[in-house]
């Protein structure tokens, strides 16, 4: 399974009034573990970055001006996010500011969730923590999660805070401990994001032996007599 973790910076906040992108960031998880293979790039906008914006990001239009335009990135975009599911915390917003980018080529807009499978975390949050805040932010001190190098927006940055919380959300890759962060014991569970390793091998298989079946079966049957022929084990396999 590949997902792409995936955030932009922009211009602005909306396409529909000329705001570009100006920096794309990706993190890849297969099988639920960090690769390693990410993808980020910044972008000339070939137009003035708004003050607000630069409030956020802190990214300069004289910093980007050197840099490649979309156009020529796209196709090593495209390629990297083919037939992956994005994984992005609002996602209407970096979709919609993607197709506009493609649009400007003259490429379909809907090229991208063509060849990509889309989750929306801020959706999904929505539906875990009704009535709660939802912010990146929020879910990060929700879930524990450390963003305190997090001093402004960046688009790989965010991206690789969102995996963390995107994994802790979705219930993998957690560790439960009894004692806090600061090593006190207070009696409450915490949860604390387990980054396993790029390249780890896969855990192996070891399917029950005949007589380890054998005698499985024989315990459903004791069960089964004892429980007036009611067994919730064999009525969930079944």
């Amino acid at each position: 399974m590949r997902q792409i973790v995936l955030d932009t910076e922009t211009t602005g906040l909306e396409p529909e009034q000329g705001h570009r992108i100006i920096e794309i960031g990706c993190v890849e998880l297969v099988d639920r573990c960090l690769s390693g293979h990410n993808f980020h790039q910044y972008l000339n906008p070939e137009r003035k970055i708004d003050p607000g914006a630069v409030e956020v990001h802190g990214i300069t239009n004289e910093f980007l001006a050197d840099k490649p335009r979309f156009p020529d990135i796209a196709a090593d975009f495209l390629e990297y996010v083919r037939g992956s599911e994005l994984i992005i915390h609002n996602a209407p917003f970096d979709v919609g500011f993607l197709g506009s980018e493609l649009k400007r080529m003259g490429e379909s807009a809907a090229q991208l969730i063509e060849h990509c499978r889309v989750t929306d975390t801020l959706a999904l949050a929505r539906k875990l923590h009704p009535g709660q805040r939802n912010s990146l932010d929020a879910l990060c001190k929700r879930y524990s999660i450390d963003n305190s190098h997090r001093e402004r927006h960046g688009a790989l940055l965010d991206a690789e805070i969102l995996a963390d919380v995107y994994l802790a959300m979705t219930g993998g890759q957690t560790l439960l401990s009894l004692e806090t962060e600061s090593g006190g014991a207070d009696g409450k569970a915490v949860s604390a994001i387990r980054r396993l390793p790029a390249g780890r091998p896969r855990l192996p298989v070891i399917p029950a032996a005949p007589q380890e079946l054998s005698r499985h079966e024989a315990q459903l049957d004791a069960i089964e007599t004892l429980a007036d022929g009611k067994c919730v084990w064999r009525t969930r396999r079944g």
